[in-house]
């Protein structure tokens, strides 16, 4: 190991599996003095209107010392390239296509993302959400200008529920609620439109010059996950313990999910590059970036490692 002391890394409960490492100590096995930094302990700065912009702490906080190493959905590592940040893919994981949809109140007169025009649209901004809300959007001929999307996050389920907003990109466990109280009609299912992958990204020079702590990383995440899949009840109850959710509706939503470290492809590159260039005609970011410069060909070779052991 390099004499890096602390390695830091961020984690969240909206990525699985960082969650679970940090609450099982595996990774410190091979990392004794690793930090962990709990991402909503740290400033977040001003939220921009969905029209504005999109968030950018998770990437911002990577080159402002908060942490080496993150997992997140797709969209903060666009919105961190965008801002100049020279950050390098690890990892993704499988599809999590299963894990949410936009859908609308099915006597709403709503049918398809067509029908968005000018309608309320809840969703959490800067996640995967958005991304997904383009893609339906941009396959439907309209844009980001066309509706009027409102940053709903952890009130998403309730704002719709009490119809306050028109169409919501829900996500389990919440949707599950939703689905039991109000029978929502599906606009566009998640499959076949956005892979949805949790991922793993991390700064360039940390990539280069800490191969080992990032191998250790990988591997730990990757013993995890193998955990997760094989204990889905008692890795729920991590998620529940923190939130006070239900630990079957957690439990429910982590079998629905794909567990696992992927190396970055061809096919992910191409996703993100067509999120980043639709960002970037919607006025969210402020300028064009190429995906595939935040990927190292010998990063992969640590996953395939992890994958094989």
């Amino acid at each position: 190991m390099s004499d890096q002391k602390p390695v830091r890394v961020g984690y969240f409960p909206s990525n699985n599996s960082l969650w679970v490492l940090r609450h099982r100590g595996i990774l410190e096995r091979d990392l004794p003095d690793v930090e962990w930094v709990d991402f909503r302990s740290l400033p977040s700065g001003a939220r921009p209107a969905p029209t504005e912009g999109l968030p950018s702490a998770h990437g911002d906080h990577l080159f402002d010392g908060g942490y080496d190493f993150i997992g997140t959905g797709s969209t903060p590592p666009v919105t961190a390239q965008a801002k100049g940040h020279d950050i390098v893919y690890v990892a993704t994981s499988g599809s999590r296509h299963e894990n949410g949809r936009l859908v609308a109140h099915a006597d709403s007169g709503i049918e398809s993302p067509a029908d968005l025009k000018g309608k309320r649209v809840a969703l959490g901004h800067g996640s995967w959400q958005t991304t997904l809300l383009l893609f339906a959007l941009d396959d439907a001929g309209l844009g980001w200008k066309d509706i009027e999307p409102v940053d709903a996050g952890a009130d998403a389920a309730q704002l719709f529920l009490d119809r306050e907003v028109d169409a919501w990109v829900g996500a389990y466990p919440g949707l599950a609620r939703v689905e039991e109280q109000a029978s929502p009609r599906t606009l566009v299912e998640t499959d076949g439109l956005f892979s949805h992958r949790s991922l793993w990204f991390t700064r360039r020079d940390f990539a280069e010059r800490h191969r080992e702590e990032l191998a250790a990383i990988v591997a730990a995440l990757s013993e995890s996950d193998a955990w997760i899949k094989e204990n889905p009840a008692e890795a729920a109850a991590l998620f529940a313990a923190d939130d006070g959710g239900d630990p079957a509706a957690w439990e429910t939503a982590l079998r629905r999910r794909p567990f696992g470290l992927e190396p970055v492809s061809a096919e992910f590159v191409a996703e993100q590059q067509r999120a980043a260039d639709l960002f970037h005609a919607a006025g969210l970011v402020d300028r064009r970036i190429t995906v595939a410069d935040a990927v190292l060909p010998d990063v992969a070779e640590l996953v395939g490692a992890a994958r094989a052991s």
